[in-house]
């Protein structure tokens, strides 16, 4: 009778155990057959791979300096800024973005991304530059969001600081900060550069971020973003770059210094490196034409970056689910250059 009754305990616990087994293979097998059909759920068509070496245009380039400072509207090809590619998801909706050189290159990018993503933008830009300004201020307002712009010399304090109220008040507010605007030009020698046109680089590269940063703090809640274009010049730096590579070390020095500073207050900073990328700065005197001519050729990719390949770092910098980032320098360079 023991006997029966030991081999009846055995055959209902394996029973049991087995039973147990099947349950839990059907929860294990549960996400994996949800998952192979998330892409009927979310309806999302197949996305072609690119190959970055030829997405864009390669070197040569033929010759085409302009008068300072140039015109992204008047350059041969012109560059990409995500006019017709980039597509938002309203990652950044309700927010109100402050961007300084917004006219053109990185700051142009940005800034349609920020408007695809349900941003409302504020733009600075030099006088000399509307025409380019005017185009994005439509594609801002086409996005469906309010663009404002803001032309002015970041040279002076005064400014500066009319600029952010200027933005907050129009804005209803501020939340993201792209200190972007920056002066570039080639000198073979530190001997042909004078004290009037060192000033010039220094005023715009560090004393505006300064002076535009303090002027924001008090509109920048926990949560906003402080983002800095700095460049690949900071590490690696060209001979005839003399002063704007030691402006843009010391924007990566100011972006980790500030992240650190403001990190208890719930605000994050960081920082754009870009590599070669095709954009006025380059036409209006920041670099040599027979520069122009190669220029991006020696990067592992072999052709310079165009504007629009940068905008999503931007915004991912801003977005709330870039949390856990600050103080960091966020690389694009074509596979060359440091970070």
């Amino acid at each position: 009778m023991e006997n029966i009754m030991t081999n009846e305990n055995k055959m209902s616990r394996r029973r049991a155990l087995s039973g147990l087994g099947v349950a839990m293979a059907t929860v294990a097998a549960a996400p994996v057959l949800a998952g192979a059909a998330l892409p009927e759920q979310t309806g999302f068509a197949p996305v072609d791979l690119q190959d970055p070496t030829t997405k864009y245009p390669k070197p040569p380039f033929t010759h085409q300096n302009q008068p300072w400072p140039a015109l992204a509207s008047k350059m041969v090809p012109r560059p990409d800024h995500g006019e017709e590619t980039y597509k938002g998801s309203g990652r950044l909706a309700g927010r109100k973005a402050l961007i300084t050189g917004g006219d053109s290159g990185m700051g142009r990018a940005a800034a349609i991304a920020y408007a695809r993503e349900g941003a409302d933008v504020a733009i600075n830009y030099l006088p000399q530059e509307e025409p380019d300004a005017r185009e994005v201020v439509a594609l801002i307002k086409k996005a469906g969001q309010k663009a404002v712009a803001i032309p002015g010399d970041l040279r002076e304090e005064s400014f500066c600081k009319k600029l952010v109220d200027e933005a907050a008040k129009q804005l209803g507010g501020l939340d993201i900060v792209v200190s972007n605007a920056a002066r570039q030009q080639s000198h073979p020698s530190i001997l042909d550069i004078s004290s009037d046109q060192f000033d010039w680089t220094i005023k715009t590269n560090i004393y505006a971020p300064f002076w535009i940063i303090k002027a924001a703090l008090p509109y920048l809640k926990p949560g906003s973003s402080i983002i800095g274009t700095t460049s690949v010049q900071a590490t690696d730096p060209s001979p005839d770059l003399y002063d704007y590579a030691q402006t843009k070390a010391a924007t990566t020095n100011f972006l980790k210094s500030l992240a650190k500073q403001l990190g208890p207050k719930g605000i994050r900073v960081n920082g754009v490196a870009p590599g070669p990328i095709w954009t006025p700065l380059q036409m209006g005197g920041g670099s040599t034409p027979e520069k122009l001519r190669e220029f991006g050729k020696d990067t592992p990719l072999g052709r310079p970056g165009q504007p629009a390949e940068l905008a999503s770092i931007y915004v991912q910098l801003a977005a709330n689910d870039a949390s856990y980032s600050t103080g960091q320098i966020y690389g694009a360079a074509g596979g060359s250059g440091q970070p």
